[in-house]
């Protein structure tokens, strides 16, 4: 995310993200799914999103269909049903679910904090990336009673993350964690998708 400062230490092995606390890191999260950048997501820009980060076809029209039909209402508020199920980038903080990672907050601002808590509690083969099982430990871990849809909701977004994001070795590294909640894993994987592209 643009607004985000990175602070480097030298000689340290990872980078510390710092968000500006006035930011609405969900918000931005979001609005790489907003293609003509009017401030609403229709399906058709959920499909093109995922396409654009290497999603397949059917993984596109899957997430056009669960992502927009889940969050549409909810980023509407006051207003009536629409077929078309827009998302409202401005009012995304509306659409957090239960069961999740509280890595961003109620405001839609990202929590440094709730994020290094995901590996320091779940990362137990290396504090550096999360294995397929050590994820499926976290879903667990963040389960709400009986919150049967925030269940499904961040089911779906950490099984597909660590489709689109695993590295080589099959494990999902925290900096492309890290650059999920701060918007910047999903330009980072265009441009490799698009650089592959032109070499093809």
């Amino acid at each position: 995310m643009t607004s985000y400062v990175d602070q480097r230490n030298q000689g340290a092995a990872s980078e510390q993200v710092v968000p500006n606390p006035d930011e609405n890191a969900l918000k931005k999260h979001v609005e790489f799914f907003d293609r003509n950048n009017d401030g609403i997501v229709y399906p058709w820009e959920t499909y093109q999103g995922f396409r654009a980060i290497g999603a397949g076809f059917a993984l596109s029209a899957f997430a056009a269909v669960f992502i927009n039909a889940g969050l549409s209402a909810k980023t509407r508020p006051g207003k009536g049903f629409s077929i078309l199920f827009p998302i409202e980038t401005a009012n995304i903080k509306f659409a957090k679910h239960g069961s999740d990672s509280d890595v961003y907050d109620s405001e839609g601002r990202f929590v440094p904090s709730k994020f290094e808590e995901i590996f320091g509690k779940h990362a137990h083969t290396s504090p550096d990336f999360l294995t397929s099982d050590e994820l499926q430990e976290l879903l667990k871990a963040n389960r709400e009673p009986k919150d049967f849809k925030g269940w499904v909701a961040a089911w779906v977004e950490w099984k597909v993350l660590y489709l689109l994001a695993k590295d080589s070795t099959g494990v999902l590294r925290k900096e492309a964690v890290r650059g999920v909640y701060d918007g910047s894993l999903f330009a980072k994987l265009e441009k490799e998708r698009a650089s592959g592209k032109k070499k093809a």
